[in-house]
């Protein structure tokens, strides 16, 4: 079944569905509360939670940063009456994820101090009987939508990823107040403000080594996280391991797609297909996992130019259910092009067979294979794969103006995530690697590569492409 990306889903919390006969005790004083929770810290997290300051916390993946930024956020609100909390990322997805791990705290630990009834726990703010509000909300490109709220404590989740162009619309909130910032993050190269608040004395800093956390941890979990470390090792290069498991600041790095840019083309809402107009459909295929198989359709334009006009994703699918969604879109929009990654060992190579099979469809469908070394006007090998070429297709569109995207924030999301790197020297060539950054999934922007490739193109008459 296809999942409309614009939908986010509700906050869904068993206090929040159960008026009951509890005991209002948010008048209780510390001594007499008692936490249920069973969780064991490690030493950094202890030492963060009991810090009464400025924060800023950079981190590798899965260490534990935004469980214990949780329980302090949610002890904050519960010890301190009529306190002001607001948990900012970049998008409504990513600040919902901290948002409903402090939800979940106050539910097991201060769960008759929630507000019910027409208080209760909404996708966005969190109410007390103590008067403390917690709230949740993405900041975009521009920080318009956060603009004007008092704040006594600012959580920015994955600050690295929070646009430049917000922070002056963030730091006013704590102007009156004297609040405190909580800044937690994976690097994202090395500059920025969060790049900069690190090493700024008026914040208490930790640096956490996903390795050394992994060590630390008791069997078997020291050993699956070890092992799962060694399999990205060996997948990333040695940069991009050092940014996203050890916390570094890479200097090597940089964006692909500018805010400038990304606000300059993601300005369009999606549209309904309209008869006798060409459309490109951009699929790339996950595996039945956590990674989204998305389908992008771009409308090619008079004069060459191009508009993005819908975006799906669908998620734990299997290769029936992707080949089925292809064919319904198809029937939807009637594409002139079909673009799949069907190179050696792509997952689109089994959907690729099939669709070919299909009289009504097989002459739309064109294999755009990632891997494909890209050759020269004498046929001399470039060091760089057909990947860089789809990338480079989109960036100088968007550059040049000639294509408007969909203002989606997960779209926006993943361009904002891109990231690339030169990884050795070849002779006179260089190798460039695209990637994600802190494992945003690209899945979005992979198929809108191969949607404007096909939308850019001269096409020959064959009834089957190979890129």
């Amino acid at each position: 079944m296809a999942t409309n990306k614009r939908k986010v889903g509700e906050v869904h919390s068993a206090n929040a569905s159960r008026e009951g006969n509890q005991r209002d005790d948010s008048k209780d004083v510390r001594g007499q509360i008692k936490e249920s929770d069973k969780i064991t810290l490690d030493r950094w997290q202890r030492e963060v939670e009991d810090y009464d300051g400025n924060i800023a916390l950079r981190a590798g993946r899965q260490v534990g940063k935004s469980t214990i930024i949780a329980r302090k956020a949610g002890k904050f609100a519960a010890l301190n009456k009529k306190q002001s909390i607001m948990i900012i990322s970049a998008t409504e997805r990513q600040a919902y994820l901290l948002f409903s791990k402090v939800l979940t705290y106050l539910h097991d630990n201060y769960r008759t101090w929630i507000k019910k009834g027409k208080d209760r726990p909404t996708k966005t703010e969190i109410k007390l009987n103590n008067g403390s509000i917690i709230r949740c909300l993405p900041t975009g490109l521009d920080g318009l939508g956060i603009r004007g709220y008092t704040v006594d404590l600012l959580i920015a989740d994955e600050a690295a990823f929070i646009p430049e162009s917000v922070w002056p619309a963030i730091t006013p909130m704590l102007a009156t107040t004297g609040g405190k910032i909580i800044l937690l993050s994976t690097p994202m190269g090395d500059k920025g403000y969060f790049h900069d608040r690190f090493f700024d004395k008026d914040f208490k800093t930790w640096h956490i080594n996903a390795e050394d956390i992994a060590k630390q941890r008791e069997e078997p979990q020291s050993s699956n996280m070890l092992a799962h470390q060694d399999r990205e090792k060996a997948r990333m290069s040695e940069l991009q391991y050092a940014q996203e498991y050890l916390g570094e600041f890479v200097s090597d790095f940089r964006r692909l797609f500018s805010d400038r840019i990304i606000k300059k083309c993601c300005v369009l809402k999606r549209t309904q297909r309209i008869p006798d107009r060409d459309y490109y459909l951009g699929v790339d295929i996950a595996r039945m996992g956590d990674d989204a198989s998305t389908y992008e359709v771009i409308e090619r334009l008079p004069q060459g130019r191009l508009a993005q006009r819908e975006s799906q994703y669908t998620r734990k699918t299997l290769t029936t259910q992707t080949y089925d969604h292809i064919l319904m879109m198809d029937a939807i929009w009637d594409f002139r092009k079909i673009g799949i990654d069907a190179g050696s060992g792509s997952l689109g190579v089994g959907i690729f067979d099939w669709l070919i099979k299909e009289p009504g469809i097989r002459h739309k469908i064109v294999a755009i294979n990632n891997l494909k070394k890209s050759l020269d006007s004498r046929n001399e090998k470039y060091r760089r794969i057909l990947k860089e070429d789809l990338y480079d297709n989109l960036i100088a569109l968007m550059e040049k103006g000639k294509i408007q995207l969909l203002d989606d924030e997960e779209l926006i999301e993943c361009l904002r995530a891109i990231q690339y790197e030169y990884p050795r020297e070849e002779g006179r060539k260089t190798m460039v690697k695209i990637f994600a950054a802190q494992h945003k999934f690209t899945d979005l922007v992979e198929g809108l590569t191969r949607a404007a490739w096909l939308a850019n193109q001269k096409h020959i008459n064959m009834s089957i492409y190979y890129f």
